[in-house]
């Protein structure tokens, strides 16, 4: 569903001088206006504390859109009627001045357009900007209408539990739920969301996704980048912060989560908090069982990174729901930096055949959905192989978007800002799931604090980490699956 033509709506992106403005936001916003899914009167007001004319502003634009667009150099025509669209504000965020301008600039299009249009507000700043951004919003009344203002907020939302309450708690006081949209841009990308339809609307699968056929789960998220000059920002986070606490729990969640009463935003989010909250919680000596935490070798010779830092750039658990569908199924989640190569993917891993009435050995199925970069779900059975002799071998059946649709597939950031302007919270974190996945990792923090780096496993870069993330692995498997061993 498009927003209404007729719909009067503006965005406020703080923070537009940023990395993820040029990167991300503006290329979304281009096409979802080149595709007509941006109402007719939708303006866009970028502001930052950083004077610049607008024509070079517009330029940086230009070069962040040909750079990272899916369609590449934009449309001569288009992109200038598009940019005809845009307003920059020079404006400090610690100043009352930039909101009082803010305010005026908002209320001459309501009044250009005769009615209260939508306001969407993006935090594409640091997290420290948060607070300021929200009160200041609230005290000059910029949101202060909950059908129509919604604000958007970056990971990380909090360091740890205690602060992620803090800051619920702070937004509660001056915006309802609804107006909150924490973004985590994995819920945007089209395989992700295709994991609800393949599970619920193909009865073929459903059946099967419980602990009667299925041995377990692994979710990996690897990245071939280091850190690079991000060591200022990553050394105090590390990979169970940065990458567990949002993105590999939202995939375990829409894995594991109890098939929604409708499709709607609330019933979908509390089924996926359900999940969290099942989790089996961690143990100092659990942590210690069914966790490993690595290091590339090289991370502290990095930029603005301590010579003697423990902070993990790899991570691997073993986790358990306990529920009916999924007791003792192993949940296995990895991520790491400085990997082989770049895959997110998903792997299914059936039980073993009961019927042993073939010789040799019979592979178990398994289901691969790959987030990226292949974007493809594929099941693993056995085939029997031409000849004269029953002889098998196992082969694959392969979905592929590129394959199967002739349309283009959309970034994250344009099926998530559209949704935002829909007002449809659905691929949305609420404040009490945030709060149950750092609940969750809470003990894994505080465990690996007082070790001080004892557990801390090195590995090479372009591989797949420590070998203990393979021992972990074991019995269910020899190693990870979809992976080339290390």
């Amino acid at each position: 569903m498009t927003p209404k033509k007729e719909a009067s709506a503006v965005c406020v992106i703080f923070g537009a001088k940023g990395d993820l403005t040029r990167r991300k936001l503006i290329p979304a916003l281009y096409h979802l206006f080149i595709n007509q899914h941006l109402p007719k009167t939708f303006r866009i007001f970028c502001i930052d504390y950083i004077s610049i004319e607008r024509d070079v502003f517009l330029e940086e634009l230009l070069s962040g859109v040909v750079e990272f667009s899916r369609t590449g150099p934009p449309d001569i025509n288009l992109w200038q009627t598009f940019t005809s669209r845009i307003t920059y504000i020079s404006g400090d965020f610690l100043k009352e001045d930039t909101y009082l301008e803010l305010k005026r600039v908002l209320d001459n299009v309501d009044l250009q357009n005769k009615k209260r249009g939508i306001r969407i507000f993006y935090y594409a700043v640091a997290p420290r900007f948060i607070e300021i951004l929200s009160d200041s919003l609230y005290r000059f009344k910029l949101a202060n209408q909950d059908n129509l203002d919604r604000i958007i907020i970056e990971k990380p939302f909090g360091t740890d539990l205690e602060t992620a309450k803090k800051l619920n708690r702070f937004l509660r006081k001056r915006f309802t739920e609804k107006q909150l949209y924490r973004i985590d841009h994995y819920l945007g990308k089209e395989t992700v969301q295709n994991i609800m339809a393949f599970r619920f609307a193909n009865y073929v699968f459903e059946p099967l996704w419980n602990n009667k056929y299925i041995d377990h789960v692994e979710i990996t998220v690897a990245e071939k980048v280091t850190v690079g000059s991000r060591g200022g920002y990553y050394d105090g986070s590390g990979a169970l912060r940065d990458m567990v606490q949002n993105h590999l729990l939202q995939l375990l969640c829409i894995t594991a989560m109890e098939c929604p009463v409708k499709y709607e935003a609330e019933t979908i989010r509390n089924a996926k908090t359900a999940v969290i909250k099942q989790v089996r919680p961690f143990t100092p000596s659990a942590v210690s069982k069914n966790v490993i935490r690595g290091q590339y070798k090289g991370y502290r010779k990095e930029e603005h990174v301590p010579s003697r830092s423990y902070t993990e750039t790899f991570v691997a658990a073993r986790l358990y729901i306990d529920n009916a569908r999924w007791k003792n199924v192993p949940f296995f989640l990895r991520t790491g930096k400085g990997m082989q190569r770049q895959s997110t993917v998903i792997i299914i891993q059936f039980k073993d055949s009961p019927n042993k009435i073939f010789k040799g050995d019979v592979v178990p199925n398994r289901l691969t959905i790959s987030i990226q970069p292949e974007l493809e779900i594929s099941l693993l059975f056995e085939s029997k192989v031409p000849g004269l002799q029953m002889k098998l071998k196992p082969v694959e059946m392969d979905f592929t978007y590129k394959e199967s649709h002739e349309e283009a597939i959309p970034e994250a950031y344009e099926a998530l800002i559209l949704d935002v302007l829909k007002g449809d919270a659905t691929l949305f974190m609420r404040g009490d799931q945030v709060e149950a996945a750092w609940k969750l990792v809470m003990p894994i923090l505080d465990t690996w604090k007082k070790q001080q780096g004892k557990d801390l496993k090195f590995y090479e870069q372009s591989s797949w980490g420590p070998r203990a993330a393979t021992e972990l692995i074991k019995p269910y498997s020899k190693d990870w699956n979809h992976l080339p061993n290390i």
